[in-house]
């Protein structure tokens, strides 16, 4: 039997991994903060807010990794299992705390977002078109000029 190697949208690029790691790493890196800005007195439960913005992003980026239902729900599940580990992280910092609230604003956000990205094709492929190429094709091609 003859086995041709994967074509390259098949595969998934070894850069493509970037995003969500460096994502990843970024709320790593805030969650080890002992003091984090506190908007509360101004939006009360801005937090949540931005738990279920960052790990939206961060549902949709791990979804890009795979193709249809199963890397959806594996994206759902695998960005809800850092909730967890980063709010037991968050536990172990001084002035921090682990909260079941913000677990749940982090699934909620990735089920939100990542529902969004893998149920509708038509926003998919927004999503995934460069830049510079909306543009070419709206006629509008702006050179870049650096300062």
């Amino acid at each position: 039997m003859k086995t041709t190697a994967p074509t390259p949208s098949e595969t998934v690029s070894r850069t493509a991994w970037v995003w969500p790691v460096a994502l990843a790493a970024v709320i790593f890196a805030w969650s080890s903060r002992s003091r984090v800005p506190d908007v509360g007195d101004w939006i009360p439960h801005f937090d949540k807010v931005v738990h279920f913005a960052v790990y939206g992003l961060l549902g949709v980026l791990v979804c890009r990794l795979g193709r249809g239902a199963r890397a959806a729900v594996l994206a759902v599940v695998l960005t809800s299992a850092y909730g967890v580990t980063d709010e037991w992280h968050q536990s172990f910092v001084p002035g921090r705390s682990a909260e079941l609230a913000d677990w749940v604003a982090d699934t909620l956000g990735a089920l939100a977002a990542v529902g969004c990205y893998a149920g509708s094709p038509r926003l998919r492929r927004w999503m995934e078109t460069p830049a510079r190429i909306m543009r070419r094709a709206q006629g509008r091609v702006e050179p870049v000029s650096l300062p």
